[in-house]
């Protein structure tokens, strides 16, 4: 009896959340987390679970302009070396927008391990913002690379990082984010007093930042002060910008 081949695993992008607009304005590709090393599939419930609202919220903020916001599920849980897993289907996902809806802004929108995903695929031609929620990032070792930063070089980056996150490494994000303001003045970083991981101790902050970074970024929306001052500030100042408790209420007035 001939053996079946394995079948080839494919990354997939995730039915449109919310209602989908009659003429695609921008897209958000929300990369979830992931391990550092696993060759298992990805439970599509866990992986949405950990993007779900930034997703909804971004979805009814751009919905007027045209917003589409789609999850990436990947191939494999695990980021694996020199693969890169989790990087490589964040850029075919972006190729799979540009396919489906044309010549339209991608934002890449990653928490945990999927915002190193969204930095390190930052530099597609059709992404024109990163958003990075608790970022993971390799510890630094003299005797490999650095995590490269030149990709994303004429985009518009954010990094949102709690200073009492154990699972992720603050202070790399840091030192990144000040690779990257070397090659592209159009970074900044905030800081979340107190809050770990997760970023639930200033859940709706976060998610107000978020929104409003997108929405500039990818409609030309007017950016908060706190935000436009942490893009024209000189490291370390916008790397290290605190998120004010209650940031986003004045936003809504």
């Amino acid at each position: 009896m001939a053996q079946q081949a394995t079948p080839v695993r494919r990354a997939r992008l995730g039915r449109a959340l919310g209602p989908e607009p009659t003429s695609v304005g921008g897209v958000v590709l929300l990369l979830p987390g992931g391990e550092e090393t696993s060759a298992r599939r990805p439970s599509p419930m866990m992986a949405t679970a950990s993007v779900r609202a930034l997703g909804r919220r971004l979805t009814r903020a751009g919905h007027a302009e045209g917003l589409i916001t789609h999850v990436v599920h990947y191939r494999f849980r695990g980021w694996n070396g020199s693969e890169a897993h989790l990087a490589r289907d964040a850029s075919w996902a972006t190729d799979e927008v540009v396919r489906r809806y044309g010549d339209v802004p991608v934002c890449l929108a990653g928490v945990d391990m999927g915002g190193r995903a969204a930095l390190r695929a930052g530099g597609h031609t059709a992404v024109n913002s990163v958003l990075a929620l608790a970022p993971w990032l390799p510890e630094e070792d003299v005797a490999a690379r650095p995590e490269p930063v030149k990709q994303l070089a004429g985009r518009r980056v954010l990094i949102v990082h709690g200073t009492n996150d154990h699972r992720t490494d603050p202070e790399l994000s840091f030192r990144l984010a000040a690779r990257a303001k070397k090659a592209n003045r159009d970074v900044c970083r905030f800081e979340v007093h107190s809050d770990g991981h997760a970023l639930h101790q200033y859940r709706s902050e976060v998610l107000a930042l978020a929104e409003n970074f997108v929405m500039g970024a990818l409609f030309g929306r007017t950016l908060s002060r706190p935000l436009e001052d942490a893009l024209a500030a000189p490291p370390p100042l916008g790397l290290r910008m605190p998120l004010a408790s209650g940031f986003g209420k004045a936003l809504r007035h």
